[in-house]
């Protein structure tokens, strides 16, 4: 069975992008090297800043990410997915700049969700801009943020594992945060930065759903050419 070509569009940031590679490759099922999916990356860490431009006015990131879409369609590519939770903010754009679909992973998370109430864990832009609050709402999940210190600290772990932090010793710092939506009557933590997903926790005070494992499952499927 001839499986679709996918293309990555990472760098946002890199760690993560290498993270949902490694993931998908251990989600496929596969026997032997030629059972795998053929990937395509373009790894690009100078895309503009989300943040800066959701927030502050900055650059914004749509035009490169629609030339990286562009040029992986060019390659071959027949889907297309974006591991950087924040960046969704510029998909209907994206989607129109190519002819091949480009998958949607906040979508994908709410639809993984089985509670009515949810904690997130994502950028400060991505909790401004309602981004989660947009998909989830309408399936009747109410989205709760951390306070504005709890936000604050989000921001800084994010910023730790960008620059290349142990995950052991940023753990209790994200259980304390998550514990603070615990309190606010959440029920879940949705895991809505990439960053975020690289301090996975078994220790957490509310189970994660992770929003790039939902993305890893939507890509395989799709890959693959099976339903949800």
């Amino acid at each position: 069975m001839k499986h679709k070509v996918v293309g990555i569009v990472g760098g946002m940031g890199p760690a993560a992008t290498v993270e949902f590679f490694a993931r998908l490759v251990r989600a496929t099922p596969a026997m032997r090297d030629e059972d795998h999916l053929r990937i395509l990356i373009d790894d690009d860490p100078g895309i503009p800043s989300r943040t800066e431009a959701l927030l502050r006015g900055g650059p914004s990131p749509a035009p490169r990410l629609c030339a990286i879409a562009r040029g992986l369609e060019r390659a071959g590519a027949e889907i297309l997915a974006m591991p950087c939770n924040t960046a969704h903010a510029f998909l209907e754009p994206m989607r129109a700049a190519v002819e091949i679909p480009v998958l949607d992973m906040l979508a994908e998370t709410a639809a993984r969700v089985e509670v009515d109430r949810v904690g997130l864990l994502a950028t400060e832009a991505a909790v401004r801009a309602g981004l989660y609050s947009k998909a989830f709402v309408p399936r009747g999940i109410a989205v709760v943020a951390p306070s504005p210190e709890d936000q604050a600290e989000v921001t800084r772990l994010i910023a730790a594992v960008k620059a290349g932090e142990p995950a052991g010793a940023l753990r209790p710092r994200l259980r304390r945060v998550v514990a603070g939506l615990k309190a606010q009557g959440a029920r879940a933590a949705i895991i809505g930065c990439t960053e975020i997903s690289l301090l996975h926790d078994p220790e957490s005070p509310l189970p994660a759903i992770d929003a790039l494992d939902c993305l890893v499952d939507a890509t395989v499927r799709a890959a693959l050419g099976e339903e949800r």
